[in-house]
C-alpha cells in the first residue's frame, strides 16, 4: 500500500487538533469519564493527546536519534490550570501548530528515532495523525458529540494498524499479538459505503508464520461490515462489533479473540 502523502499527514493533524479544540470548547464536561479510555477523564485524555503531540516535536526538532524520555519534553503536561477549558484550548492550539510545523519544515525524508520500521519523520506524520484520529473519537463519544474522518483517512488508519500488529509480531513475541499466532484463519473488514476511489475492504490471514493481509474482497473466517467511520472504530476498539449499524458474519468469536490481543504497547 501507498500511504498518503506526508504534507496530507500534516493537513491532517492540523485538522484533528482543530476538531478537538471543538470539543475541548463545546461546553463538554472536562471531569466526564471517556467510555471509551475509562481510566482517563476528557481533560486527562486531551492532555495525553497535546502531550504525545508535544514529544513528537520535541524528537523532529532536535532530531533524535535514541527514545526521549517524557520529562524532557518542555510543557508536555499541559497548562497548570485544571478544568479550564480556554487555557487547554489555548495550549492544544500552540501544540498543534508546533508540531505540524516542525513535522512539514523537516519533510518525509529526516532521520529520527522512532519505535517502528520506519526510522523517519514520515512515520511520526503519519502516526500522528491517526493517533489524534482516533483520540478525537474518544473525546467526541465523551462528549455526546457526531464524529466524521475522511474515507482515505480511515482507511489508511485501518492499514496502519495492521502494519503495527504485523511489526508487533514479528519483533515482540511476548506481546499480546503473538497469541494470534495459529491454524490458519481469516478476518475480511468491508465498508459498505466506501467513495469511488477508496478500496475499503481488507483481508486479513492468521497463520502459524504470522499475520498477513492485503486489500480486497475474499471470502474469510468472519467478516465485519458496516460503513467505513464504524468499521474502522470497531478495528480500534471503540466501538462493539455488535453495535446496530455494524453486521458480523461468521466466526464471532475469532472476531473477538483478534480485538482482544492485536494492540501494542
Amino acid at each position: 500500500m501507498t500511504p498518503l502523502g506526508h504534507d496530507r499527514y500534516c493537513d491532517e493533524i492540523d485538522k484533528q487538533v482543530q476538531q478537538l479544540r471543538a470539543v475541548v470548547t463545546s461546553g463538554a464536561d472536562l471531569a466526564a469519564t471517556v467510555p471509551t479510555c475509562p481510566d482517563w477523564s476528557l481533560e486527562q485524555l486531551v492532555r495525553h493527546m497535546g502531550g504525545a503531540l508535544r514529544w513528537v516535536d520535541h524528537i523532529v526538532r532536535s532530531r533524535a536519534q535514541d527514545e526521549v524520555p517524557d520529562d524532557e519534553v518542555p510543557h508536555s503536561e499541559g497548562p497548570e490550570e485544571q478544568g479550564d477549558p480556554a487555557a487547554l484550548d489555548a495550549w492544544l492550539a500552540e501544540t498543534g501548530a508546533s508540531v505540524v510545523e516542525a513535522i512539514r519544515a523537516a519533510g518525509p525524508d529526516t532521520p529520527v528515532w522512532t519505535w517502528a520500521w520506519d526510522r523517519s519523520t514520515a512515520f511520526w506524520a503519519r502516526r500522528m495523525a491517526h493517533e489524534i484520529t482516533i483520540h478525537r473519537a474518544d473525546a467526541t463519544l465523551a462528549a455526546g458529540l457526531p464524529y466524521e474522518v475522511a474515507p482515505e483517512i480511515a482507511a489508511d488508519a485501518i492499514d496502519e494498524w495492521l502494519q503495527i500488529v504485523e511489526f508487533v509480531q514479528r519483533m515482540r513475541p511476548d506481546d499480546a499479538a503473538s497469541a494470534l499466532r495459529g491454524p490458519h484463519r481469516s478476518i475480511h473488514l468491508h465498508a459498505t459505503d466506501a467513495p469511488d476511489g477508496v478500496n475499503a475492504e481488507w483481508f486479513i490471514e492468521l497463520t502459524e508464520e504470522g499475520l498477513a493481509w492485503r486489500r480486497g474482497h475474499e471470502k474469510a473466517t468472519v467478516a465485519l461490515r458496516g460503513p467505513l467511520t464504524e468499521v474502522l472504530l470497531a478495528f480500534y476498539r471503540r466501538l462493539p462489533p455488535d453495535d446496530g449499524r455494524l453486521e458480523v458474519l461468521g466466526d464471532r468469536e475469532l472476531l473477538d479473540f483478534w480485538l482482544e490481543r492485536a494492540t501494542f504497547g
